[in-house]
């Protein structure tokens, strides 16, 4: 069952049970809408928690979700300046009127691409995080891993993914994701502990499998906790 609503000013879509054990945020962009259904299927056949899931829909995918600037991701001049709206809407509008419904619940936050990159990087600045499902994020951001390397999450567990395809390309900026992936796993390793972070390998490029991707990532979090 979905639920159109808005909330704080911000319109959201809520998937899921109506007494559930979890709590999943996702920021979404226009072209994840027609896919969040069957991603919210594939989650419940994956795992028997149940569990709400809220759609944040994003004006802007870039705008809203990037970190801080990076040209080679968009040269948009508020590109990177909206993180922090976006995670200060997730803290102060969206968890507490979900826990004023449900209760006070896990919440996991996650995403794929920009959303999962977000994912990450909100759970550095945040411990209202319980897990952080990571689909192929965008950690291929310029300046990621100095970051990372100066920043822990407050995330009980993390859950990366990457395509098998997703470094092989020509674009030298976007190449990068494995290496960096790679080295953001070997980092939660060390400040989680290798059992509460995976790197899962999946087939195939960026755009393959999405929806699959991310429910894959929200529903190893959910048994993890």
């Amino acid at each position: 069952m979905m639920e159109q609503l808005t909330i704080g000013g911000r319109k959201c879509r809520l998937y899921g049970a109506d007494n559930p054990g979890f709590i999943l945020v996702q920021p979404s962009a226009r072209h994840e809408n027609a896919t969040l259904e069957s991603e919210v299927q594939q989650i419940a056949a994956l795992t028997k928690a149940p569990f709400v899931l809220s759609a944040i829909e994003l004006e802007d995918w870039v705008v809203d979700l990037m970190p801080w600037p990076d040209g080679n991701i968009s040269r948009d001049p508020e590109a990177g300046k909206h993180g922090r709206d976006t995670l200060g809407y997730i803290l102060m509008d969206l968890v507490p009127e979900l826990k004023g419904r449900y209760g006070t619940l896990p919440v996991i936050l996650g995403g794929y691409s920009l959303g999962g990159l977000f994912a990450i990087w909100a759970s550095m600045q945040s411990g209202c995080f319980k897990a952080v499902a990571a689909a192929s994020p965008s950690v291929w951001i310029h300046d990621w891993m100095p970051f990372a390397k100066r920043h822990a999450p407050m995330a009980g567990c993390v859950y990366l993914s990457l395509g098998d395809k997703e470094e092989h390309v020509k674009n030298q900026a976007i190449a990068r994701v494995g290496h960096n992936i790679r080295a953001q796993y070997g980092l939660l390793r060390e400040q989680l502990g290798p059992e509460r972070c995976t790197l899962v390998r999946e087939e195939g490029n960026h755009f393959t499998d999405n929806d699959g991707r991310t429910a894959r990532a929200f529903a190893w979090c959910m048994d993890r906790l």
